[in-house]
């Protein structure tokens, strides 16, 4: 029979995945599609980088690894987060694994229990939720809109939380919105935490150097719930090394413990050439980083200014990540001929097949008023995608 498991039957498939396979498969039948629904930067890995990797692979890095990662990687990561956060660790407590998002997994199968509640503000990476469902968790979604800018309030967070409350699970700057949380609503935050001591708060932090203006602030900073808190992190997001599938923990010792013995029978330890490019990531200046997020800046700028020439769209500006996510609602009940949108997942489609232009349903992310666009892609590019997107809704009436 072919049947399989229930844990897999549950999850949903990565909307944002789908869609750059939609995308690539009219690109293949000669249809010019401009995709702005995957989401990783644009640019190339910097030189230096790929020279660590060169000479990693001339100098034989190419046997196991420590299930952890390398000490080299793991203090490159101890010294950046005291650098960059104030945050001290143990090399100990820092466990490196095959992608952010396989770290996220790694925390979630090592400290939720079946039954147990997940706290998940939305909008929420789409990975989130189907993470949650596969540990045996329940998800506890608190809605925002693009009215409350996206955030949650420390109200909304103390209605959520109930005996069963296991963790929180949030991303500052956000993917699909781009908000940052600021100290002082971190703050407000982490003293409702402090009163649940069993509340584990793990804090997706792979946008930290994509920011304009705005600081980016750890959860992690708080003395009172330090012991509750897992720093998720990687180098894929400000480095452009999306596909060298790093990603790492700072955790309290029990968790990446806990982390290390489960990946030692999953994956053992991650890709040993990646980890030594990813060691000279970390401890550079960051100044490649610092010139792909100008660019980003200026684009988001750009972008915000041709989306405001669109009528109907409701958007915030984001404080970093490259994804602006505006409220559609507006079209929602227009049609074209035969076609209705009944809501952003119709209008995802309406644009890929009319406009030629890829984005992602905010019902992915938790919020089916909205969509993701990002803007990691060329200004020419940008331009004429908005372009063809205001020329298409201007169809809908």
């Amino acid at each position: 029979m072919e049947k399989v498991a229930d844990r897999i039957a549950r999850l949903s498939v990565s909307q944002t995945l789908a869609m750059a396979q939609k995308s690539r498969e009219l690109k293949e039948q000669g249809i010019d599609v401009i995709s702005l629904g995957v989401g990783e930067p644009d640019f190339d890995t910097p030189e230096f980088i790929k020279e660590a990797a060169k000479k990693a692979v001339d100098e034989n890095f190419s046997h196991y690894s420590p299930v952890p990662g390398y000490p080299v990687l793991r203090n490159a990561i101890v010294n950046k987060l005291k650098r960059d956060n104030g945050l001290d660790y143990t090399p100990d407590q820092i466990v490196v694994s095959n992608g952010a998002k396989h770290s996220l997994a790694n925390v979630l199968q090592v400290v939720v229990e079946e039954g147990d509640e997940v706290i998940v503000p939305a909008p929420y990476w789409v990975t989130y939720v189907e993470l949650v469902k596969l540990s045996g968790g329940k998800n506890v979604v608190i809605e925002t809109s693009v009215d409350s800018d996206f955030k949650i309030t420390p109200a909304q967070l103390e209605a959520a939380i109930t005996p069963k409350t296991r963790a929180f699970l949030f991303s500052s700057p956000s993917n699909p919105t781009g908000k940052l949380y600021t100290r002082e609503e971190l703050k407000a935050f982490a003293d409702i935490f402090a009163k649940h001591p069993n509340i584990i708060v793990i804090s997706d932090e792979i946008y930290e150097y994509i920011t304009y203006g705005g600081k980016h602030e750890s959860i992690g900073q708080f003395d009172a719930i330090k012991d509750q808190v897992i720093v998720v992190n990687g180098v894929s997001k400000a480095y452009a090394m999306t596909g060298y599938r790093i990603g790492y923990i700072a955790a309290p010792t029990w968790i990446a413990k806990g982390c290390n013995k489960l990946q030692g029978q999953y994956t053992s330890g991650p890709n040993s050439v990646a980890q030594i490019a990813s060691a000279a990531a970390i401890n550079s200046d960051n100044s490649e980083v610092f010139k792909m997020v100008a660019q980003f800046e200026k684009r988001r700028d750009m972008v915000m200014e041709l989306m405001a020439e669109i009528p109907g769209l409701k958007t915030s500006k984001p404080d970093g990540a490259f994804y602006v996510f505006p409220d559609v609602t507006h079209y929602f009940g227009k049609k074209v001929g035969d076609t209705v949108i009944n809501d952003a997942t119709d209008l995802s489609m309406y644009l890929l097949n009319e406009a030629h232009v890829g984005v992602v349903t905010g019902a992915a992310f938790g919020d089916p008023n909205c969509l993701r666009i990002s803007y990691a892609a060329s200004e020419a590019e940008l331009r004429e995608a908005i372009s063809r997107i205001k020329n298409a809704l201007s169809k809908l009436a």
